[in-house]
């Protein structure tokens, strides 16, 4: 007979913003793991918080039922039976800090090579992760063998990119060996055989006894998921057996509406300056320490052109976009044209930034956590990390606008950090977009979105590009996500250019 291990009865979810789900309804028994799919982020996020103590629960019931077998196996590492210890939650936003504790990183951190020493390793980090249960299927040697950590057992935290995050975060939940496993998204920001790797880690611990629930795409379920829970906007929840969930993926997809003539109206709000070269880089070569990041280098964007940025997690990409978007100091040792000016030729930061419109999925961790969603958007016309001025009233009304084309315009007054994940990634879109810059840099823009906001955010793009002169760098570790504007490719592996078409 199959066990409950938690349950929510009739619970309203409540979080510091006032914001609310009620009269939710959610179970999850051993050995059932369940993929939280459908359109309704919010809830998906809200669940995964509730069941892991995030989430303040004000009305219903949350009942753990842990039975005897799992009490005494795990009890003597408990100084009292606190089964949400037994718990282990991969959220989207990781909560590393520096290594004082007393303060957040910042985002050109991990570029900066003095600032950038300022964090635990990645060994350190997994060492001090605090284990509640006897049963040690996931020992330090075995999680860093079975997530190919090695190569990163000395890389300071701050250094990893998106997808080596992602894993290191699962290992440090894994070494807790707990009995249900959270997983928010595991799968954004990997690249192809990477997420074949954590797809296939995900079915070994469900092998190892472990209890999964995730959040997931549709078309990357993993093959250990038993059960679907279809989150609806009507904040219903249905779950099903994998065997059941018949829907096909095209029937889920709706006509997509887009306002054409808006979107026309608002990238003609600013005439696009006129440049020859947008980027021009020759022999580019970085490195930190002895570990060469990129070799030899050479791109050239012209005005117009729509590129596609492609390669596997840790070939380069982020550094090589942090050169052009004025993050990375190794710029002026190189030689690089940016907007037909050379690089160190006595232009700020600033003067590089206002002609870009910039989206990273990680850049969201970095804004103050005072930050309402429509400020974060209005600090996209000053390439700020945050409003530190007061709004603009012209700016803001613009702000708006691409955020209603975004869906997003009612969390306008809502603080950033407390909408979804989904929902920030939407707001930092509408900030890429407000200022319509020469160059759109856009690094895994769909990171997360279910097949419907892909298709969606695809066909804003393509409008925007018929209709401008805009040049774009588009970042994919999926084919399909890359819009039919984007002409022209380079790939790197390994710090090296691999390919340019």
């Amino acid at each position: 007979m199959t066990e409950v291990i938690v349950s929510l009865q009739n619970v309203t979810l409540r979080y510091p913003d006032q914001s609310s789900f009620s009269n939710i309804n959610f179970s999850v028994e051993q050995g059932k793991h369940v993929a939280l799919v459908g359109d309704n982020e919010p809830l998906k996020s809200a669940l995964l918080d509730a069941l892991a103590g995030k989430v303040n629960i004000i009305n219903g019931k949350k009942t753990f039922h842990l039975n005897d077998k799992i009490i005494a196996r795990n009890s003597r590492f408990l100084s009292d039976p606190a089964p949400q210890k037994l718990i282990a939650y991969v959220a989207s936003r990781h909560q590393f800090r520096n290594l004082s504790g007393m303060q957040d990183f910042y985002y050109q951190q991990r570029f900066n090579s003095i600032d950038s020493e300022n964090s635990d390793t990645v060994l350190e980090y997994l060492k001090n992760v605090e284990h509640f249960g006897t049963d040690h299927s996931w020992t330090l040697d075995n999680t860093i063998k079975r997530l190919n950590l090695y190569h990163l057992l000395d890389e300071g935290l701050i250094k990893l990119s998106n997808g080596e995050t992602r894993r290191v975060l699962i290992a440090a939940a894994l070494l807790r060996n707990p009995v249900l496993l959270l997983l928010q998204n595991p799968l954004a920001g990997l690249d192809e055989q990477s997420r074949m790797d954590i797809k296939e880690l995900i079915n070994q611990v469900a092998e190892s006894g472990v209890t999964i629930v995730l959040s997931v795409p549709v078309l990357d379920i993993p093959a250990a998921i038993t059960n679907i829970a279809i989150v609806k906007n009507s904040n219903n929840i249905i779950t099903i057996p994998k065997s059941q969930y018949k829907a096909a993926v095209d029937e889920m997809l709706e006509d997509i509406e887009i306002d054409e003539q808006e979107v026309i109206d608002l990238i003609s709000v600013k005439p696009f300056t006129k440049f020859e070269h947008i980027v021009l880089m020759k022999g580019i070569f970085i490195r930190y320490d002895d570990k060469v990041i990129l070799d030899n280098i050479n791109w050239t964007i012209k005005q117009g052109e729509r590129w596609a940025l492609l390669g596997p997690n840790g070939a380069g990409k982020s550094t090589l976009l942090s050169l052009i978007n004025g993050d990375n100091p190794q710029a002026f040792a190189n030689d690089i044209m940016l907007f037909d000016r050379k690089k160190g030729s006595g232009e700020s930061i600033w003067d590089i930034k206002r002609n870009i419109g910039f989206f990273s999925p990680e850049l969201y961790q970095y804004f103050p956590m005072d930050t309402t969603c429509l400020q974060a958007v209005e600090s996209g016309f000053y390439d700020t990390i945050g409003l530190f001025r007061p709004s603009n009233e012209k700016f803001a009304l613009i702000a708006r606008r691409w955020m209603n084309l975004l869906g997003v315009d009612p969390l306008a007054q809502r603080l950033l950090r407390n909408v979804s994940s989904i929902n920030q990634r939407l707001c930092l879109l509408a900030r890429a977009l407000v200022k319509n810059p020469s160059l759109l840099i856009l690094d895994e823009p769909c990171q997360g979105f279910d097949q419907q906001q892909t298709l969606q955010f695809k066909k804003l793009l393509n409008i925007i590009c018929s209709n401008s002169n805009v040049s774009l760098i588009y970042v994919s570790h999926y084919s399909d996500d890359i819009p039919e504007s984007v002409t022209k490719v380079l790939k790197l592996d390994k710090g090296k250019q691999v390919e340019t078409r």
